[in-house]
């Protein structure tokens, strides 16, 4: 695997915090070059010094990808620190708690700014740039709840379906183009620090929500370990990656028998 990344010039965003920055450290470990961009300009610093600190060639940038200018700056800047863009990661998203009928709409417009605008907007600063790779590959950091909804995530999961179904879009339109895409719908997430999500107009939902998963009875994902398998599947150039890989039964069961997928659902939360 060392030699297929060995000096790829990698843009990862969110990449100054929790499973993006572990996948930026996954990527320098195996030779890439790595760009990280994180909203806060201490994370930003303490990730870049880490990375250059064990040898990778990094560049931290600091801006949010809703703003449209800044997604340009960012694929311009990784451009030419690096020569160019091989691989873009879109992991900068967030998570959401609630009854999603009490979700107020302001609240869900800025989870689709940023789960979705954000990642298509990036993707789209970023393409002119990785068109000219020998071998590009995009990466969109979706969810298990891409696939499947769950209740007391709010509006998490329609944004994160749009996240899916952008993904696929990609792949049918840049297919000829040699442009390989692939979404990641992973679980929760092992966190050292493990973050408690506030529950908002959510009156009734129980405390077991506010952990990660929302509820959800599946184990905790190593991050170090989703990395690398995030980093074999761009190798392998496959469409999706699912973890826990027994989850993509529910998804099938939920496509052929609705009803008995509710069921399952329900019995898991």
């Amino acid at each position: 695997m060392s030699s297929y990344f060995a000096g790829k010039r990698v843009l990862v965003t969110g990449g100054t915090n929790g499973l993006g920055r572990v996948i930026a450290e996954a990527f320098g470990r195996v030779g890439a070059k790595v760009a990280v961009v994180g909203l806060e300009e201490a994370d930003a610093r303490a990730t870049g010094e880490s990375l250059s600190a064990n040898g990778v060639d990094a560049l931290a940038l600091v801006g949010d990808v809703t703003a449209e200018a800044d997604t340009e700056r960012f694929a311009r800047l990784t451009a030419e620190r690096f020569g160019g863009i091989d691989i873009l990661v879109n992991a900068a998203g967030r998570t959401h708690r609630g009854w999603i009928l009490e979700t107020p709409s302001d609240e869900i417009l800025s989870l689709f700014k940023l789960n979705l605008l954000g990642t298509v907007q990036m993707t789209r600063a970023a393409m002119p740039y990785l068109l000219k790779s020998e071998s590009p590959h995009v990466v969109n950091i979706g969810s298990l709840a891409a696939k499947s909804a769950s209740r007391w995530v709010g509006a998490y999961p329609i944004s994160k379906f749009a996240v899916a179904a952008f993904s696929q879009q990609l792949r049918l339109e840049m297919r000829e183009k040699g442009l390989h895409v692939l979404l990641v719908c992973p679980g929760p997430v092992k966190r050292e620090n493990p973050r408690l999500y506030p529950l908002k107009h959510a009156e009734g939902i129980p405390e077991s929500a506010l952990m990660p998963g929302g509820g959800v009875k599946v184990g905790k994902i190593d991050p170090v370990r989703l990395a690398e398998k995030i980093l074999a599947a761009c190798r392998k150039r496959k469409p999706e990656l699912v973890v826990p890989g027994k989850a993509r039964l529910l998804f099938a069961i939920e496509q052929l028998f609705p009803r008995l997928g509710d069921w399952i659902v329900l019995r898991k939360t």
